[in-house]
């Protein structure tokens, strides 16, 4: 510090960068781990403003840490004045549960169904597609498509009236 004082570029820049691994492990145990780098900044600035204020004749661990304890009480200061926004009642997102259920147990009843039927289903009672679209897509017949869902719709449903689906609740 005090060639640095002397005006030797050199050092200064030494001293800044040996001073820097301190400063933040100084702060990261201190600090909310986003105010650490902030902290190390502001703590630089202030030796750099302050420098002319070292004593040769005293320690400059003393010195660096004092400045750096400040920095630290300031920022503690700025993080109580900045009190943090509660969430809007209107940002909570509802329970996908039963979604995700439904979905699963859809996939599984889907899978029992010869491939042909699923493929079919999915295409044009799940994605949508038209008959011509799901023919195109499948290679099929526009008949064999509507032949399919219906035969699929219909094992499904004496599927699901020998046996319910556990995880399928009324109306779903």
């Amino acid at each position: 510090m005090l060639a640095a004082q002397a005006g030797n570029g050199g050092a200064y820049r030494r001293l800044l960068a040996e001073v820097r691994p301190w400063l933040l492990r100084y702060y990261s145990r201190r600090l909310p781990p986003g105010s650490v780098e902030d902290a190390v900044q502001d703590t630089m600035i202030a030796l750099h403003t302050k420098r002319h204020t070292y004593d040769p004749a005293r320690a400059f661990g003393p010195w660096l840490a004092a400045i750096a304890r400040y920095k630290w009480i300031d920022r503690l200061r700025a993080m109580k004045r900045t009190a943090a926004d509660e969430l809007p009642d209107d940002l909570a997102v509802g329970d996908h549960e039963s979604a995700v259920t439904s979905a699963t147990v859809l996939h599984a009843l889907l899978a029992e169904l010869k491939p042909a039927q699923a493929e079919a289903i999915r295409l044009v009672k799940l994605a949508g597609l038209s008959v011509d679209d799901a023919a195109t897509r499948t290679g099929q017949s526009p008949s064999l498509i509507k032949v399919n869902i219906h035969r699929g719709l219909a094992r499904l449903a004496k599927r699901l009236a020998v046996e319910p689906v556990e995880g399928l609740q009324d109306g779903e």
